[in-house]
């Protein structure tokens, strides 16, 4: 037995930095449920509580194999929610037991309706936001209803006073963003359902190897015009409406494994990354990459065998030409590169605000569902100064070099700082333009 226990409870945070976002990032990889403010009740509640407390973050990441990303419109959503709660539960003129007294010589309705008020502003306004507003709408109409029928005067007053403690509680539910886009779907609205939920938030979920993000999903009115596949790469080409651009849309493998590959790959290349190669080992790229494919695959077959598991020799090849990409290679830009259709790459700062644009030959320019973010051009960064062995830094911004890769040749051309105005110096954003050969 350990001495010491170095997991991390779940929902322990950490605030990352990357340009203007400020990132909560959760650690949910011991918690025993799906960490999704959409499907699981406890973890909006939760990351309410953190808003509570961090109140300035742009973004929440959730890790858990995968990584849940909610990006700053969802997030001020619920911090809206969670900003209500903490401003509800400061207001002892509302919502206390002696509040609600009208009339000190008639309390026997109080503590029902003070019981009924606690338990949903304390247990369900976090969790269930939706379900407490329109919960509080039923219970002004049934009092409504009790008031019409009440003949004793103390009584009515007490009625109306508590419906008006009521309609203030829900005018501050009616005023918030998640209310508003909620509304439409609540005729018939059943309490614990989360189905709009599912309709409001949506988020961008990647593995946690990758620093890369995929909009997975596919577009609600796109117009499928083509697909293909490129390897073991999805590719379907969309038309979507309002704008010229086609969508460029891939599902690379790594999207479509299961949970005992996922453990596997995550295991491998947590060990592959204690090591750090030198810039002697990327003079030769492809030798480097075979020594870590073989190193990769030996590594895979022990994991495997280690946990009982059965896979194919297909099944390892593919894990291990997987994590090799997100070692010592250049992610799901080298899955670009082989489709041969794709005549031109073109990927823009801001990182992790833009997505990467081709030029295709059947389709011209498409804009893709791939999104950079700032630690993954930081890589190309440093990988491409090895490769090149010149410089790429603020006394020279600029970098022409050429990309070999498995089945893939391309020109790269990269602009750094200071010569991009819009890019922050201290991140090192770059510019980068890759043209197949």
């Amino acid at each position: 037995m350990p001495l010491f226990d170095n997991k991390k409870k779940p929902f322990s945070y950490d605030l990352i930095r990357e340009g203007e976002d400020i990132i909560l990032m959760i650690d949910c990889e011991n918690y025993t449920k799906l960490p999704s403010i959409e499907d699981d009740p406890a973890t909006m509640a939760k990351t309410c509580d953190l808003l509570i407390e961090v109140r300035n973050a742009t973004k929440i990441v959730f890790t858990q194999k995968r990584n849940y990303e909610y990006d700053y419109s969802q997030v001020l959503l619920l911090r809206e929610i969670a900003l209500l709660y903490s401003q509800l539960t400061k207001r002892k003129d509302i919502i206390s037991y002696n509040s609600l007294v009208y009339d000190a010589t008639c309390t026997k309705c109080i503590l029902p309706w003070y019981s009924e008020l606690q338990h949903l502003l304390s247990n369900f306004l976090k969790s269930d936001p939706i379900g407490t507003y329109v919960e509080l709408k039923r219970i002004v109409r049934r009092e409504k209803i009790k008031e019409e029928k009440t003949v004793d005067p103390k009584c009515v007053k007490c009625e109306e006073h508590f419906i008006a403690v009521l309609d203030y509680i829900t005018g501050l539910l009616d005023k918030t963003k998640l209310i508003t886009l909620a509304r439409p779907y609540l005729a018939g609205y059943k309490i614990g359902d989360r189905e709009v939920y599912r309709r409001i938030f949506k988020p961008t979920i990647k593995p946690d190897f990758m620093f890369t993000k995929l909009m997975a999903s596919y577009p609600v009115e796109g117009e499928e015009l083509d697909n293909y596949k490129v390897g073991n790469t999805e590719v379907t080409i969309f038309s979507v409406p309002e704008t010229i651009q086609y969508l460029y849309h891939i599902m690379p493998p790594e999207f479509k494994l299961d949970e005992e590959k996922y453990e596997i790959l995550d295991t491998a290349r947590k060990i592959m990354a204690e090591h750090k190669p030198k810039k002697s080992e990327f003079v030769d790229p492809e030798r480097m990459r075979q020594v870590f494919y073989n190193v990769g695959h030996d590594m895979i077959e022990e994991l495997v065998g280690y946990r009982g598991l059965r896979m194919s020799n297909g099944d390892i090849d593919e894990l291990t030409s997987i994590l090799v990409r997100y070692t010592v290679g250049f992610g799901l830009i080298e899955v670009l590169l082989q489709d041969e259709k794709i005549q031109d790459i073109t990927i823009n700062s801001p990182m992790g605000a833009i997505p990467i644009f081709i030029v295709h030959q059947d389709y011209d320019d498409c804009r893709t569902n791939i999104i950079p973010t700032v630690p993954e051009a930081e890589s190309w960064a440093s990988k491409l100064r090895m490769v090149s062995g010149r410089p790429l830094d603020e006394a020279n911004p600029i970098l022409d070099t050429e990309l070999i890769l498995p089945g893939a040749r391309a020109r790269v051309a990269v602009i750094s700082p200071p010569l991009d105005p819009s890019i922050e110096i201290s991140h090192g954003r770059c510019h980068y333009s890759c043209t197949t050969g």
